[in-house]
C-alpha cells in the first residue's frame, strides 16, 4: 500500500490563497483531483492525506467536501483558529466527520515564532487530543526549538513535522538545522514528513543535492516515524509530482524493503489512523 501523505488541492475563485499569486506560474491555476490521479496512477499510489493550503475555515469544509466524492482521498488535514474562544467546540463538531485526520495553523507564516506556546492556544490543543487529531507542523529551522517545547507541553499529541522543517537546500543550509534536527528526533517521538525538499533545493535540484537530506532524516527519524509526501502541486515549480517520487526512491535506494514500506505507506496509514 502507498501513500501520498501530503497533497493539496486548490480554487482560485475562492479567494483563499493570499500566498498564490500570478508570479507563481507553474501552479496558478485550479489543482483537482482529475488533476492528481493520472500521477497516482503512473506511480501506483493508492491513497492520499490532502492538507490545508490557506488559513480559513471554509478551506477545512472544501477539503472534507472534497474527499467525501474521491475515494483515494483517506484523509483531511485542516485549518481552524486555534486561538478562538471558540476552537474547542469547532474542534468537536469537525471531529464528527471521520475524514478529519489532523489540524495544520500555518506556523511559517506568523511572526510570533513562539505563537505556539501561547496560553490561549492550550484549550484548543487539549481539545485536539481529546479527539484524537494530529498536528502537522509547517514549520522552517527556527521553529525547531519551540516545537521541541511544544511537543514536552502536549505529549499525548501525535505531531508531525512537514517538509522536514525546510532546510534552504539551494543555499546548503546544514546547521543549525541538523543539529535542531538530531535533538527534536531524540528528544521527543514526533514524525517527519519526507515531502517539499525539492522545492527548497530550487528549480534546478539534482538528486545528489537532496540525498544528503534525506538520509539525515532517515538517519535520525528511522523508517518508523518518517513519511513520504508528494507536496503537489507545489512541487509542479521544481520537476513535478513524477520525478519527485522516482527522485525520492533513488535517494532512498540503500533502504531494506520493509523499511520503503513503512515511508511509503506504513508510517503515514498508522500516524493518521487510515482504513487499509
Amino acid at each position: 500500500m502507498i501513500v501520498d501523505a501530503h497533497q493539496h488541492f486548490w480554487a482560485l475563485a475562492r479567494h483563499d490563497y493570499t500566498w498564490l499569486t500570478p508570479v507563481r506560474r507553474a501552479i496558478y491555476r485550479d489543482f483537482e483531483p482529475a488533476d492528481l490521479e493520472p500521477h497516482l496512477i503512473r506511480n501506483g499510489v493508492d491513497m492520499t492525506v490532502l492538507v490545508q493550503a490557506a488559513p480559513s475555515e471554509r478551506e477545512t469544509q472544501y477539503l472534507l467536501d472534497l474527499a467525501a466524492r474521491t475515494p483515494w482521498v483517506a484523509g483531511v488535514v485542516g485549518w481552524i483558529d486555534l486561538a478562538s474562544a471558540q476552537a474547542p467546540s469547532v474542534i468537536e463538531r469537525l471531529a464528527q466527520n471521520s475524514r478529519l485526520k489532523g489540524l495544520r495553523p500555518m506556523l511559517q507564516d506568523l511572526d510570533d515564532d513562539r505563537w505556539l506556546l501561547r496560553a490561549d492556544i492550550a484549550p484548543a490543543i487539549e481539545a485536539m487530543i481529546a479527539h484524537k487529531l494530529r498536528f502537522d507542523a509547517l514549520i522552517k529551522p527556527r521553529h525547531l526549538t519551540v516545537i521541541l517545547q511544544f511537543a514536552e507541553r502536549y505529549p499525548a499529541l501525535p505531531v508531525v513535522i512537514d517538509h522536514g522543517a525546510k532546510p534552504n537546500i539551494a543555499r546548503s543550509e546544514w546547521t543549525p538545522w541538523s543539529m535542531h534536527i538530531r535533538r527534536l528526533a531524540a528528544s521527543r517521538p514526533i514524525f517527519c514528513k519526507l515531502s517539499g525538499l525539492v522545492t527548497e533545493a530550487g528549480p534546478q535540484w539534482s538528486v545528489s543535492q537532496v540525498a544528503p537530506y534525506v538520509e539525515y532524516l532517515v538517519q535520525e527519524f528511522g523508517a518508523s516515524r518518517l513519511m513520504w509526501g508528494s507536496d503537489w502541486p507545489l512541487v509542479e515549480e521544481a520537476g513535478g509530482y513524477d520525478e519527485w517520487y522516482r527522485s525520492a526512491r533513488a535517494a532512498l535506494g540503500g533502504q531494506t524493503p520493509s523499511a520503503l514500506a513503512e515511508i511509503f505507506g506504513g508510517v503515514a496509514m498508522d500516524f493518521y489512523g487510515l482504513a487499509r
